[in-house]
């Protein structure tokens, strides 16, 4: 095992995405809810199966004021959330929908690492 990987990271669990923008990702939008998929997946290394994504599009969102394109965000994750997957996370993300306007400057996403009592599946918690 990878020393800098935490030992719940290997666990069954979260990371979630919650993504709303004021983009319109049109017929694309399945597209980019897979490419995050991917880059949560390779950036908290779960497996891909574990991953969920939402993505709220054309949504009325500001950021500094304007309507300029914007993004806001929200991920969970048992045990996988770090300085460097975060990062990792952020970029992927904000390369996938630069193609669409967004600036790399309008776009925040919020990083939380959850007790696995906290997180909910299949009728009970991680915990048990």
């Amino acid at each position: 095992m990878n020393s800098c990987v935490h030992p719940n990271s290997l666990l069954p669990g979260d990371p979630s995405l919650i993504l709303t923008t004021n983009l319109d990702l049109g017929e694309k939008k399945a597209e980019i809810m897979k490419g995050i998929s991917e880059v949560i997946a390779a950036a908290t290394k779960k497996p891909e199966s574990y991953v969920s994504v939402c993505v709220n599009d054309n949504a009325s969102v500001i950021f500094g004021g304007t309507d300029a394109p914007c993004a806001l965000g929200n991920m969970c994750s048992i045990g996988a959330i770090s300085m460097e997957s975060n990062g990792e996370v952020q970029k992927g993300v904000t390369e996938l929908l630069e193609p669409f306007g967004l600036d790399a400057g309008r776009i925040y996403i919020n990083f939380f690492d959850v007790p696995r009592a906290n997180v909910g599946w299949k009728k009970a918690t991680f915990a048990g």
